[in-house]
C-alpha cells in the first residue's frame, strides 16, 4: 500500500540540509563590515551556546534523521525555559550569519527566517504528536507551562528526577559538525572583509 507523503516527516529528515542554500547565498552575496562581523558573531555564539547546552543534555538523539522519536522527555537545562532550544539556537545562528555577511540585507535574512520558522513549526508539530502519545500527562503539563519558541523567565519545575544531566563531552561529539560549519563560515566572511578593505 502506498504511504501518504508527510511534509513534516520530510522536513525532519532533511533539516540538516535545508540551511545550505541560505548559507551559500549569505557567503556569495556577502558585504561584511567589522561591526557586522562582531555583532553577528556574538549572535551566532549565543545561538550555539543555547544549542550546545541542549545537546549536552539530550545527546545524540538530536542528530537522528529517520523517524521522529525520543527515549526521554527532557525538561531540564534550556528545555526548562523553552521547549525547542535547539531550533531556537539554530534561528539565532541564522540571524547571526545574516548580520555577519550583510548579504542582500535584510531581505535574504528575512526570507531565511520565514523559511526556518515554517520548517521548524512543521517539524515541532510532528515531534509533539509523538511526545504526547509517549509521555501523555507529563508532556501535556510541560506544554501548558513552557512555550515552543519563546523562553520563559523562570525554569520549569519537573516532577521527579531528570532522566539525563549535562554531559559536555557528548555535547562536543554531537555538535562537532555545527562547530566546524561556524568556524568555516566565520573564516570565509572574515577573509572577504580583509580582502575588500
Amino acid at each position: 500500500m502506498r504511504q501518504e507523503f508527510d511534509i513534516r516527516a520530510w522536513m525532519f529528515t532533511y533539516r540538516s540540509y535545508t540551511p545550505i542554500p541560505f548559507l551559500v547565498a549569505m557567503v556569495w552575496f556577502a558585504r561584511p563590515t567589522l561591526f557586522s562581523l562582531l555583532l553577528g558573531f556574538a549572535v551566532v555564539a549565543l545561538g550555539e551556546m543555547t544549542r550546545f547546552w541542549g545537546v549536552s543534555i539530550a545527546g545524540a538523539e538530536t542528530r537522528t534523521t529517520g523517524t521522529v522519536g525520543g527515549t526521554h522527555l527532557i525538561t531540564a537545562g534550556p528545555f526548562a525555559y523553552v521547549r525547542n532550544p535547539l531550533y531556537l539556537g539554530n534561528m539565532m545562528m541564522y540571524i547571526g550569519v545574516g548580520i555577519m555577511s550583510l548579504a542582500l540585507f535584510p531581505w535574504l535574512l528575512i526570507g531565511a527566517l520565514l523559511w526556518f520558522y515554517v520548517q521548524y513549526y512543521l517539524i515541532v508539530t510532528k515531534e509533539e504528536a509523538y511526545l504526547r502519545e509517549r509521555f501523555c500527562t507529563e508532556y501535556r503539563r510541560y506544554c501548558s507551562e513552557v512555550r515552543r519558541f519563546v523562553p520563559r523567565l523562570a525554569p520549569y519545575k519537573a516532577q521527579g528526577t531528570a532522566p539525563k544531566t549535562v554531559n559536555v563531552s557528548e555535547g562536543f561529539v554531537s555538535e562537532s559538525r555545527t562547530l566546524q560549519a561556524i568556524f568555516l563560515v566565520t573564516v570565509v566572511l572574515t577573509v572577504m572583509y580583509i580582502i575588500r578593505n
